[in-house]
C-alpha cells in the first residue's frame, strides 16, 4: 500500500486584519480672495503656474474669485498648501491657508 502524505500545514493562507493607528494631518484650504487690481489673465496664469491648475480650473477659480469674493483653489495639509500660499501672495494676490 502506498504511504499518503498528509500536510501539517493549511494549503491556504489566512488574512489578517491589523487594526493600524495612523496620525492624519488636519485637511486646510488655500483660499484666494477678490481684489480690484490684477487682472483676470494675470490670475489664471498665476493659478497654473503656482498651483497646477489646468487653464480651465484656472479661468473658472478666477469667475469664482471675480462674482464671489473668494475661491477655494486647492486642499491639503498645511506643509503642502504654504509654499503655494507664499508664491501668490509673492505676485500680489491676496490668499490664505484656513
Amino acid at each position: 500500500m502506498e504511504h499518503l502524505k498528509f500536510h501539517t500545514q493549511p494549503l491556504w493562507k489566512e488574512d489578517v486584519e491589523v487594526d493600524v493607528l495612523t496620525e492624519e494631518e488636519e485637511k486646510k484650504v488655500l483660499v484666494l480672495h477678490n481684489d480690484d487690481y490684477n487682472t483676470f489673465d494675470y490670475v489664471i496664469v498665476s493659478l497654473v503656474d503656482v498651483c497646477a491648475h489646468t487653464m480651465e480650473q484656472a479661468e473658472q477659480c478666477t469667475w469664482l474669485v471675480h462674482y464671489k469674493g473668494k475661491c477655494e483653489v486647492k486642499t491639503g495639509s498645511f506643509d503642502f498648501l504654504e509654499p503655494m500660499c507664499t508664491a501668490l501672495l509673492d505676485r500680489g494676490l491676496s490668499a490664505e491657508i484656513v
